[in-house]
């Protein structure tokens, strides 16, 4: 077996040189990770859930037109994806309060949002991944007035189909986290949705309980993490509950 170059390692992936020019193969770790890596601890499965879970997600927003850098899932853990420049942008997309923006506003946890709000974090984890605004991003050059509405376009869409569907499974979209790369085909230039979305990047709660299936489980130390995951999975019909295989969410009644 040759030996792939590998060209990055972060605090959840791995991404290795593709088997074509223009991919890149991309690893799931069970690592996790929170407050800016001061909290460090391993989520038994979790690489392998995220990598079925963003698949899955990847591709129902592909077939609603929004674009990914996703190919395929090459097997457990890893997912073949397309070489993007990404925009060192972290864009968070909220619907209830949770997290920093209830401290922030002093809003309790679980507070509706008047709408959904978007914010921009500059990605540095040197910095702490800072606040910024549209006129740090493009003062600095890190994207264009037409890159963020672009950007912003994309992440709104994404908000409104990811709410339905997780709410088609019993679940709230609280908040996610969303990152973007230029895809360079030829002598074109587009703006894709990278990285990958999962309960690391999502916060998600049961609709019904408000129970928390997501990384906050492990940043809040309230146990069966794991299961937390498995659980997201079960609901999209990624992981089956029994005999068998589902071809697509079981929805709730």
């Amino acid at each position: 077996m040759t030996k792939r170059r590998r060209i990055y390692e972060g605090k959840a992936k791995v991404l290795f040189e593709g088997p074509e020019p223009g991919t890149i193969v991309q690893y799931f770790k069970d690592d996790a990770t929170a407050f800016n890596a001061q909290k460090k601890g391993t989520i038994t499965g979790k690489g392998v859930l995220n990598n079925r879970i963003s698949e899955y997600l990847m591709t129902k927003l592909g077939e609603i037109g929004v674009p990914t850098h996703f190919i395929r899932r090459l097997n457990m853990r890893e997912q073949l994806v397309r070489e993007v420049e990404i925009i060192p942008i972290e864009v968070v997309v909220r619907n209830v309060a949770a997290g920093s923006i209830s401290k922030r506003f002093g809003l309790a946890e679980g507070t509706p949002l008047p709408r959904s709000v978007v914010e921009f974090y500059y990605k540095n984890d040197q910095l702490g991944d800072p606040m910024v605004s549209e006129e740090h991003i493009t003062a600095f050059g890190w994207a264009s007035p037409q890159d963020i509405d672009e950007v912003m376009a994309l992440a709104l869409r994404v908000n409104d189909y990811l709410t339905g569907l997780f709410l088609g499974v019993g679940l709230r979209l609280i908040d996610f986290k969303l990152e973007f790369g230029r895809l360079f085909e030829e002598d074109r230039m587009r703006i894709v949705l990278a990285d990958e979305i999962s309960p690391d990047n999502c916060r998600l709660w049961d609709a019904r309980t408000n129970e928390k299936l997501d990384k906050d489980r492990f940043r809040q130390d309230l146990g069966k993490v794991e299961e937390a995951y498995q659980e997201v999975a079960k609901r999209l019909g990624i992981l089956p509950d029994g005999p068998g295989d589902h071809a697509a969410p079981k929805m709730m009644q």
